[in-house]
């Protein structure tokens, strides 16, 4: 896990100069089964591959609470310990949230790294931001991360006096009060900068709204197709890679439905079971593409173990950011890998689709569902175009869907399917439905 240095963190949370080794920890608690603990200790291990490293054992326990202290009980703590000597594990990862005395307990019974399943993502996310708010949401999330866990270890000590006049008698700071200061600081700064970030993509979407084409955002579960399905459609390029959160940043692009009306289509960062609440806050100005758009392309990986899990964890971090009440269209994806299942799926969903964005089968069929839907959510208004106005027709005819056209006196009248930004700019024209 080849986390760059930052030195506002003063060290990553998973430092390689190779691939470590790493025990991996799953707790059954009440309301969940083992083969739920044994799915997330898979998915956990994809995260830990993907975070460059290698995952020599697991372990797993059932327990009505989780211990306070050391998360799992005292003797299979004991034995984690003997587990971790034997397979020479340079890490313990909890599929679980540790608390941070947790964390602090089981590196002292464990003499190694403790860390929880947010640990693993953060460092992911980390390795793949690129921009510069991609970069500035991930120091931010692990920042937020790392300030609770900051504890005093032997080697704190007071730090130099202070040599203003009324400084030198106080008995100055410790290197522990120092970093949270510094953190602290730091936080504050990023969260300007996000501020100031999220206030130019604001601008940026409102002069998008005053194109008046809808805007279509396409979200699923990290590695569902979602870059591919953008790439299949719109030629736009993007990084493409069999590896979870391989796009963290936004992407959007022009495209022409089968009626020729044009939408933006935006790719965005893939969730997870359970995605870090402190990340989804630290992206929140990233995620409010789906929440702002006007449709969701929801792109589910139809191969995948659990696509119906899949598809909840997903709704789930939609609600978290307000855009669970978005109209939605469900989209089996690798439909040419597993396409019983795809069949299945599909029956059970009504009114989705299955396709395959790397071969293009069902992508016609896609772009016509996705055309008629759009359809179905835009709004019928009637406009009088004087004829010396043919820009404004022909701004309709690009925006939105003529239902039909009558010529009168006065100019056109033309009853039009529009997006709520279009109808808003073009409402000088807009008239009572005769």
């Amino acid at each position: 896990m080849n986390t760059p240095y930052n030195e506002a963190l003063g060290q990553t949370l998973i430092e390689r100069t190779k691939r470590e080794q790493i025990v991996i920890v799953g707790v059954t608690l009440p309301g969940h089964t083992d083969e739920d603990t044994e799915a997330g200790l898979d998915e956990l291990e994809l995260l830990v591959d993907t975070a460059g490293a290698d995952v020599v054992a697991r372990v797993m326990q059932r327990r009505d609470s989780p211990d306070h202290t050391w998360y799992i009980g005292k003797g299979k703590a004991q034995e984690l310990r003997d587990i971790c000597l034997v397979v020479d594990a340079d890490t313990v990862v909890f599929d679980n949230e540790l608390a941070p005395a947790q964390q602090y307990n089981l590196e002292k019974l464990l003499g190694r790294t403790a860390l929880d399943r947010t640990a693993v993502i953060l460092d992911i996310f980390a390795q793949n931001a690129h921009t510069l708010e991609g970069k500035a949401q991930v120091e931010l999330a692990l920042l937020r991360y790392r300030l609770p866990r900051l504890r005093r270890g032997a080697t704190a000590r007071m730090s130099q006096q202070r040599g203003s006049i009324g400084g030198r008698f106080g008995s100055g700071e410790t290197k522990l009060e120092v970093d949270r200061r510094r953190i602290k600081n730091r936080i504050s700064r990023l969260e300007k900068e996000l501020k100031d970030l999220h206030a130019n993509r604001h601008l940026q979407g409102k002069g998008r709204s005053r194109s008046g084409l809808a805007a279509v955002t396409i979200v699923g579960y990290t590695n569902a197709g979602k870059s591919t399905l953008l790439n299949r459609l719109t030629q736009a390029g993007v990084l493409v890679e069999d590896r979870l959160f391989a796009t963290l940043d936004p992407t959007t692009r022009r495209l022409s439905l089968p009626g020729g009306e044009p939408v933006l289509l935006t790719d965005t960062v893939g969730f997870v079971r359970r995605l870090p609440h402190g990340l989804v806050e630290s992206f929140k100005s990233t995620l409010e593409v789906a929440s702002s758009a006007d449709f969701l392309v929801h792109v589910v990986d139809c191969a995948a173990p659990d696509p119906e899990g899949q598809i909840v964890a997903v709704r789930e971090v939609l609600a978290e950011i307000q855009a669970l009440t978005v109209p939605e269209l469900l989209v089996f994806n690798k439909a040419d890998v597993a396409p019983d299942v795809a069949e299945d799926l599909v029956a059970r969903h009504q009114g989705s689709v299955a396709l395959s964005a790397v071969t293009g089968e069902g992508i016609d069929e896609f772009l016509q569902v996705l055309g008629d839907r759009l359809r179905s959510i835009a709004k019928v208004v009637e406009l009088l175009i004087p004829y010396e106005r043919g820009d404004v027709l022909a701004s309709i005819h690009r925006e939105g869907e003529v239902v039909s056209t009558f010529h009168e006196d006065a100019g056109i009248r033309v009853r039009a399917r529009l997006s709520e930004a279009s109808a808003g700019r073009l409402a000088e024209f807009v008239v009572p439905s005769s």
